[in-house]
């Protein structure tokens, strides 16, 4: 080849590698067709199944009963499924279904009402015939009964108003607006609104002083339990303080605990072969007596030092008269006759001793803005309210049995199978609560299409940023993006809610695993793997 054509063929040859490069830069490659796209989001699900395969059937949890159901509600897809129609322990993701009824039959603007009213007594002087209607307040005295008739308000508290006090000295000082300054009679708890037991069918009596376990009632106060702060004195042997938050009076104390020295430091030639070095510090415990009325605070605890313990409220109206009381002394209004919590002292007498006046009604922050509350920590006393509430306003029955038959009535609406669930609180502390994957999922779904959806969703926890799961699936593709409810008592482990995967389809998933002898991590990394992996999915192939 003369030098002529081999100069023509290298000019050709670097034209055509320079269009190749420009190509390469500038142009952006030809979009995949919907059919391609469909393909591989088909061949990434296939490999989700056998990773779950893998996963759920690990040597570590071949005596565990493993409940999955993944489905996309657009398509109808289900996308993976084992054991999806058995029945599980949910623990607290009942409170899925109790958040999803209330807010689908009550609406997000149901508000609790606690109705504050003067009871004439026979010790009252009589009214005139032309007096008019009004309350019985004469220079400053209410001449009878306070009333408090609650419906359940659980919103009296430190977690929803930063100070649990807060509401009951906004009800003192209407109180004070209407010019009373002393009551003559009694503070009353008035009605029977929920007549039933305070405590969840199936809970563990054991369980019983710690505040995820407290009781309910319609007056119930801080969600019905108190912190004691216990600081030692300044001397071993003095007996220490007790400070009760976030009311001051309730529950009585009673402590048996002592201040104790620093331990003295111990070298290791100061000890012999077999000997133990007795560290002795600050441990508290603090327990309800048999009658439930004092909390006994035993231990030890350094000198100066501090230790902060909770304890149920075992009379929860008690609690909140006493915390109402306080609140009426710190506004100035004293109440002659004390404070009792019976139902029965505020039944409606009969003759003309009989009146009742209304003096105002105390309002709660709406249900849509409850619903955060209860599920974003998985709050048990708000789910037991609202089961009870559902009985109440539906059947005119404030009972969990008339509330769970509520429930269940709204899940089969829903399209769940009636063999799908059983229901027996609204938290998910019983042990006797049965729920399936695909129940949940059915309820999920039901949601999604509710004009509350929005409500709903914002309601749930959110991976790796708040509630339950903010210290969960960190750095993943579910972190900001997962919204789902946990839930967990011994032996059982759930995980239930929604995703959106990476070309934007919302999934719907449930992942139930009970029974198990592995660490409970073991369990919650599967959940949390899944989770991630369907964030990071292409799920649209259709």
């Amino acid at each position: 080849m003369t030098l002529r054509a081999r100069t023509a063929v290298a000019t050709s040859l670097a034209i055509i590698a320079a269009g190749c490069s420009a190509g390469i830069r500038g142009v952006r490659p030809a979009a995949p067709s919907a059919a391609d796209a469909a393909e591989r989001a088909r061949v990434a699900q296939a490999e989700l199944r056998h990773t779950l395969d893998s996963m759920i059937g690990a040597p570590q949890f071949r005596n565990a009963h493993w409940g999955v159901l993944i489905v996309n509600p657009r398509t109808g897809d289900t996308l993976y499924s084992h054991n999806a129609g058995k029945l599980f322990l949910p623990a607290s993701n009942q409170k899925i279904l109790t958040g999803a009824v209330a807010l689908a039959l009550l609406g997000p603007d149901f508000r609790f009402r606690t109705t504050f009213a003067a009871r004439r007594t026979a010790a009252a002087p009589p009214r005139l015939a032309d007096a008019g209607p009004g309350p019985l307040v004469d220079n400053g005295v209410l001449q009878g009964d306070l009333v408090v008739i609650g419906r359940g308000d659980p919103t009296v508290s430190d977690h929803v108003f930063g100070d649990a006090m807060v509401p009951l000295r906004a009800a003192a000082d209407s109180l004070v607006a209407r010019g009373v300054r002393h009551v003559a009679g009694r503070l009353l708890r008035g009605g029977d609104a929920f007549p039933d037991a305070n405590y969840g069918f199936g809970w563990a009596w054991d369980d019983f002083d710690f505040a995820y376990s407290a009781g309910i009632d319609e007056l119930l106060f801080n969600e019905g339990f108190s912190r004691l702060t216990v600081r030692g004195g300044p001397r071993a042997g003095d007996t220490p303080t007790v400070a009760v938050a976030p009311g001051g009076t309730y529950p009585y104390v009673a402590v048996t605990a002592v201040t104790v020295a620093p331990p003295a430091p111990v070298g290791a030639g100061d000890l012999r072969l077999g000997d133990t070095a007795q560290q002795v510090g600050t441990s508290i415990t603090v327990s309800s007596d048999p009658s439930g009325g004092v909390a006994v605070v035993a231990g030890s605890v350094l000198a100066a030092d501090t230790a902060t313990v909770t304890i149920a409220h075992r009379d929860p109206a008690r609690a909140y008269l006493m915390a109402f009381a306080q609140a009426l002394a710190e506004r100035g209004i004293t109440v002659g006759g004390g404070v009792s919590a019976a139902p029965a002292d505020a039944a409606p007498a009969t003759g003309p001793g009989a009146a009742r006046d209304t003096l105002f009604t105390l309002l709660s922050p709406p249900l849509g803005e409850i619903l955060p509350a209860l599920e974003k920590p998985s709050q048990n006393q708000i789910a037991e309210v609202l089961l009870k509430t559902l009985g109440l306003e539906r059947t005119g029955v404030g009972s969990a049995d008339s509330g769970r038959r509520v429930v269940e009535r709204q899940v089969l609406v829903w399209g769940a199978d009636p063999d799908g669930f059983a229901v027996r609180d609204g938290s998910g502390l019983s042990r006797h609560n049965y729920v399936s994957p695909e129940t949940l999922v059915r309820v999920l779904d039901a949601m999604r299409r509710a004009p509350t959806f929005g409500a709903f969703y914002d309601a749930l926890p959110v991976a790796g940023v708040d509630g339950t799961i903010a210290g969960r699936m960190r750095g993943t593709a579910a972190q900001g993006n997962v919204r789902a409810k946990t839930g967990y008592v011994d032996r059982a482990r759930s995980l239930s809610g929604y995703v959106t995967s990476a070309d934007g389809e919302l999934l719907i998933f449930s992942l139930l695993c009970n029974n198990w002898t592995t660490p409970v991590r073991a369990v919650e990394r599967v959940q949390d793997e899944v989770a991630a992996r369907l964030a990071a999915l292409p799920a649209r192939t259709r």
